[in-house]
């Protein structure tokens, strides 16, 4: 398999000279899109997907899956120490009700992280490792309009051949500034349930619906195109007790997992200026 460098060079080249340019009715932006994306990346033999093309907040995508892992939904639960990127979708209780870990872990009356851990303690050749964060009978299809709605909507994880393997499904993903940080968060918590499990992380699979540049970031995306690619791969090890520590929320597996990736993480220069589009 090619690095996540490579392929997301070549998705942002694929996506400015073949996407289709739309105005999206909600956020009066221009997009270019294409429908049904996927590419993989094997972490034992790539690396770990963490963009080098261009700096990434690496204590910002840590932070959020360990408090995504904890099932917690109030950002003041340790989140905000480190990002305030929930902020602006947090109810008048700071309660942010769409959080995925409170959906993976409460919302449906199951924990669905915990029982997928059982599952495949129990049986490691199951296929029924699915977990959910959409919710149908609150989500989308014209219903009430919320300020956020789940992106990754599910996933599936499996063990094939003594390694822990995860396919993420998005229903949405800028892929300048969202797609970047969600791929490095999934397969951080992929690591993270391979380590609780005892095998190795495998391949990483990121499927996406539809997948845009939003008119704002055409400059960004060219600049990354032209950027060359280096060897540099940064590489990750979690300790073995991080699903729960995680689910305790531990605010110092966060300084150790940021710590760990800055070992062997070169990323190059930020563009600076990029700007989420809400």
């Amino acid at each position: 398999m090619a690095s996540f460098d490579s392929i997301y060079q070549e998705l942002l080249r694929d996506i400015l000279e073949n996407g289709y340019r739309e105005k999206n009715k909600r956020t009066g932006h221009e997009t270019a899109a294409l429908p049904g994306v996927t590419f993989s990346v094997d972490l034992e033999k790539d690396g770990f997907p963490l963009l080098g093309l261009r700096k990434i907040p690496v204590r910002l995508f840590v932070a959020e899956q360990i408090w995504f892992i904890s099932g917690a939904r109030k950002p003041e639960d340790f989140l905000r120490e480190f990002t305030h990127i929930w902020d602006d979708f947090t109810n008048p209780g700071d309660v942010l009700t769409t959080a995925y870990g409170y959906r993976w872990r409460r919302h449906f009356g199951r924990d669905q992280l915990g029982k997928l851990v059982a599952l495949l303690e129990k049986d490691p050749t199951s296929r029924h490792g699915v977990v959910m964060a959409w919710d149908p009978g609150q989500d989308g299809l014209g219903g009430t309009a919320k300020a956020n709605v789940p992106c990754p909507f599910t996933f599936t994880v499996m063990i094939i051949g003594g390694r822990l393997h995860m396919m993420n499904v998005v229903r949405s993903n800028d892929t300048i500034l969202g797609l970047p940080h969600d791929v490095a968060g999934f397969a951080l918590l992929q690591t993270i349930l391979a380590a609780r499990l005892g095998v190795k992380p495998g391949v990483y699979t990121h499927t996406i619906a539809n997948a845009h540049i939003y008119d704002i970031h055409y400059d960004a995306a060219a600049e990354l195109i032209e950027r060359k690619l280096t060897k540099s791969v940064p590489t990750l090890q979690v300790p073995k007790d991080s699903f729960e520590r995680a689910t305790a929320k531990d605010v110092e597996l966060v300084v150790e997992i940021v710590k760990s990736l800055r070992q062997s993480y070169v990323p190059q220069p930020a563009i600076k200026g990029l700007k989420i589009v809400l």
